[in-house]
């Protein structure tokens, strides 16, 4: 062999392991769309791959994962969804917030579509039915906003006859005005008077803390919203620097200082959705896959919290709780 020859072997022998590995087939990837921030939503995305993990995907092996986050800005979600479509992704993956899925539902009706959301999705138009969905999308409710009149029932038990109890709600929430006008009814049939205040940014919140103590409200039950979720420690300390009772959606409020919560697991829900990602990306039609609803609901109570705010828990309510911190 000439000295050409093999000079041109040896390079064909260092290239060709390079063009292998040029011809591999590039990872699915995954969209996933959050109203609020990675850091704020990290518990949720835990659940998420647990859920992609069992279906049998990892990130960085099976999969690549494009995140658009929207910090807390619901406008922005229509141009990071239209992102994800250009990108393009194999399926879109929407968290916490109903108006993120329908969102990704009017920016593709190809793609599909994954949600985790606290409400209704036949009633927002995101599927045709729970069990039927139809088209590209569908997902896992933990029916957090069906629950405003349980989560006034248990602060009554709290608080003496007739007291005034605060429902704070972030008005750019697709649910904000069911949820004022469920909070009015609920509160006339318990005998309760209702406030409604609204905060649709962290500075808001302190405002409607503000309104509240003003108009001498006995407590407060904080209703779902991926704002209140990434501002959790703020709320509960808002709550207890006014010695207000408050009642949240969630069992991470109350780890964080909140004195009750009540709701479904959302990190469960979450673990669902990233399950069904996987069996989509598997070969799974979303029209074939039954939106997932929530059917345990955990009663959370801090003891603790409760000692500091000077308030006697009932046994019988102690009873009911599903997991008391002491």
């Amino acid at each position: 062999m000439n000295r050409r020859a093999f000079i041109a072997g040896l390079c064909g022998a260092v290239a060709w392991p390079l063009v292998a590995q040029a011809q591999q087939p590039a990872l699915p990837v995954i969209g996933f769309l959050g109203p609020t921030s990675a850091t704020g939503y990290a518990p949720f995305l835990k659940g998420f791959h647990q859920g992609l993990s069992e279906a049998g995907f990892v990130e960085g092996r099976d999969i690549t994962v494009e995140y658009r986050w929207a910090d807390d800005q619901i406008d922005r979600l229509p141009a990071l969804a239209a992102e994800l479509v250009r990108r393009p992704v194999a399926v879109i993956a929407t968290g916490g917030a109903t108006a993120a899925a329908l969102v990704a539902k009017a920016a593709t009706a190809t793609i599909p579509i994954v949600f985790a959301v606290g409400s209704d999705p036949v009633k927002f138009g995101l599927v045709a039915s729970m069990s039927r969905p139809g088209g590209n999308v569908t997902g896992v409710t933990f029916l957090a906003n069906a629950l405003v009149a349980k989560r006034l029932e248990l602060l009554q038990g709290l608080l003496p006859a007739g007291s005034m109890i605060g429902v704070l709600i972030n008005p750019s929430n697709a649910n904000a005005a069911t949820d004022a006008k469920e909070a009015q009814a609920a509160a006339l049939s318990l005998g309760l008077h209702v406030q409604v205040v609204y905060a649709d940014s962290e500075r808001d919140i302190d405002t409607a803390f503000a309104s509240l103590v003003e108009e001498r409200a006995a407590a407060l039950t904080v209703e779902p919203d991926p704002l209140f979720f990434s501002a959790r420690k703020r709320l509960v300390e808002l709550a207890a620097r006014h010695r207000m009772p408050a009642i949240y959606t969630n069992t991470l409020y109350a780890e964080a200082g909140g004195l009750m919560s009540y709701g479904t697991s959302q990190t469960n829900a979450f673990r669902e959705a990233g399950i069904y990602t996987g069996r989509i990306l598997k070969g799974e039609k979303p029209s074939d896959l039954p939106v997932v609803q929530a059917v345990r609901f955990e009663l959370v109570i801090n003891l603790n919290t409760a000692k500091a705010l000077g308030l006697t828990v009932s046994p019988a309510l102690l009873s009911r709780a599903d997991e008391v911190i002491e």
